[in-house]
């Protein structure tokens, strides 16, 4: 395939463990908050995914950026187009009726543009930190604690997040991503919907949250709502109760919900869906990357193979109140990271 002068397509036409703590069992509101990690899964990893795929429809994608981002320019030797670089991307429980900004992904990529792969590290929420210089907590609660510190430390909080994550994980990370919880139906909504097979008829309700999960087993076409309910759904409370579901199942659907999602931002139209994506991810999206930096992605990653992107969740053994990392996943998730920083990695096939 030949490129303009940006390094970028010609313009065409359209044409796992999880990193999951485990089940808790009592009361309060704890399993609410391990409902809503599952989305941002999805989320987050079509974040990654959407920046680094899409063929042809990137080059529009590339001009569709220049709003998105911060105003400010790319330092020296920093760009993406030449420059291994790295990314945290949280994805917080924030929204206006809680007013929380509880961790619930914490993930952690790498993207060399020499070799056009890609590494991301996923930690569980409950991982419990022990580290020199932070107070032993869970993982979830530094961003929110780092939140209420930003008017006597003089640091945002999404800076001492990256400053945390690098010691944790042995590299210096560049950027910061925060989603909060409208972006995953906003999204889906925004390309039409996604077209998914619900295994099982699934059943839940809960005032106090408003959630409302109903969904009957089959072929179904979800709007957001509906497909956020499809990848929450643990358990039934209501009458007759509906199977529940573990994380090998969560982990399917959410496989389900993230390659139909793809399989639409592509279809006929993607052009206009992956517009209407990039504004609902824009207004519920916080990041420091540069405009500039932001088409720099677009350039080099455009033709990434999704093979050569790779998941690596750290898992660990649930002991309440705290999930206890199993120390070789995570040493090999750090090794993982400086292999693809470093250029070890290499793609599984040559691009055109």
């Amino acid at each position: 395939m030949t490129s303009n002068s940006n390094g970028l397509p010609p313009r065409r036409q359209p044409s796992n463990a999880s990193g999951n703590s485990g089940n808790k069992s009592g009361k309060g509101k704890a399993p609410k908050k391990k409902r809503m990690r599952a989305f941002f899964k999805v989320f987050l990893s079509l974040l990654v995914i959407g920046i680094l795929v899409g063929g042809g429809y990137m080059y529009w994608l590339y001009n569709q950026v220049a709003n998105t981002g911060i105003d400010k320019p790319v330092p020296p030797g920093m760009s993406a187009t030449t420059k291994p670089l790295t990314m945290l991307l949280l994805g917080t429980d924030n929204r206006p009726e809680t007013g929380t900004f509880l961790s619930d992904v914490v993930m952690v990529a790498a993207l060399n543009p020499n070799t056009k792969t890609a590494t991301v590290v996923s930690l569980p929420r409950d991982t419990r930190i022990q580290l020199d210089g932070y107070k032993s907590n869970k993982l979830n609660a530094y961003y929110p604690r780092f939140k209420t510190q930003e008017k006597t430390s003089g640091k945002k909080a999404e800076d001492q997040m990256k400053d945390m994550m690098g010691k944790y994980l042995g590299v210096d990370i560049n950027y910061t991503t925060v989603l909060n919880f409208q972006a995953f139906r906003d999204a889906i909504n925004a390309v039409g919907g996604v077209d998914v097979t619900v295994d099982k008829n699934m059943c839940y309700r809960d005032t106090a949250d408003n959630t409302d999960i109903n969904l009957k087993a089959g072929a179904q076409h979800l709007d957001g709502k509906e497909a956020l309910d499809f990848v929450r759904y643990r358990k039934s409370n209501c009458k007759p109760k509906t199977a529940e579901s573990n994380d090998f199942d969560r982990n399917k659907r959410q496989s389900q919900v993230m390659n139909a999602m793809l399989d639409q931002m592509k279809s006929l139209g993607g052009i206009t869906k992956i517009g209407k994506v990039i504004s609902a991810v824009d207004k519920n999206m916080t990041t420091d990357v540069e405009s500039e930096q932001m088409k720099n992605f677009i350039a080099t990653y455009w033709n990434i193979s999704t093979a050569d992107v790779h998941f690596t969740p750290v898992t660990g053994e649930w002991r309440s109140p705290y999930v206890y990392i199993n120390e070789t996943e995570l040493a090999n998730a750090k090794q993982a990271l400086q292999d693809t920083l470093s250029g070890k990695v290499t793609a599984s096939s040559p691009k055109e």
